[in-house]
């Protein structure tokens, strides 16, 4: 597909504007990233979406595609030529695959976020264990999507992988404010191997925040949250 416009409209330490930007990647396609402020929203963004009003957007030639995970299926299905797939070719590894990454976002930001929220070491302790046995479910996950190869996708980076690899930066992140392990090779061998492959890919190298900005974010979004809370 020649002379095509992409533009990604989204804010660096978002987990959801990382999907799609390692979905170009992998499909080799050049994009220009519109930086969004936190807390702001620009004309181009409510005009893009404005059911939501939330990143990320993707603008193909014109037209704006929504929601972080419709926006991976979209690039897997526009770009499906000279590329390995995202998505599983079986219908029902499809599923299962879609089946996961809702999961990932019901549970593991929800997990983290009440983590950082947490006023005494019994709630912290509390958040940690839900982040973590949602972690191991995923970890038992990882065996039967991956049949026994590095990604979730198999051979190579998949949907599940950028759905759940999205927020590794945000579980170090947690980690490292908070004390309390998450991911880890004892609790969780499979998914601690596989997040060191994943962070290794080209196409995920350049888009995966630096644990100590995301602290810095965190810290702020931490603030935010205890006073509305």
């Amino acid at each position: 597909m020649a002379e095509e416009e992409v533009k990604i409209l989204g804010a660096w330490p978002s987990p959801f504007v990382m999907r799609p930007r390692i979905a170009l990647n992998l499909k080799g396609v050049k994009y220009e990233f519109l930086e969004e402020v936190l807390g702001a929203k620009s004309e181009l963004l409510m005009k893009s979406n404005p059911v939501y009003k939330k990143i990320p957007v993707m603008i193909h030639n014109g037209k704006p595609v929504n929601e972080s995970m419709i926006i991976v299926e979209y690039i897997d299905e526009a770009w499906a030529d000279g590329k390995p797939a995202i998505l599983p070719a079986d219908p029902y590894d499809r599923a299962v695959a879609r089946f996961w990454a809702v999961y990932i976002d019901d549970k593991i930001f929800p997990c983290m976020k009440a983590t950082l929220m947490a006023q005494t070491d019994e709630a912290k302790t509390e958040a940690g264990s839900q982040a973590s046995t949602s972690l191991q479910l995923l970890e038992e996950a990882f065996k039967t999507c991956s049949k026994g190869q590095g990604f979730f996708g198999g051979e190579t980076i998949g949907s599940l992988d950028i759905a759940l690899g999205c927020y590794l930066g945000w579980i170090r992140a947690t980690e490292k404010m908070t004390g309390v392990d998450l991911l880890t090779v004892e609790k969780t061998p499979l998914l601690a191997a596989w997040a060191e492959r994943f962070c290794a890919d080209e196409a995920v190298k350049e888009v995966m925040p630096e644990t100590d900005r995301l602290v810095e974010v965190a810290k702020m979004l931490q603030a935010k949250w205890k006073a509305s809370a």
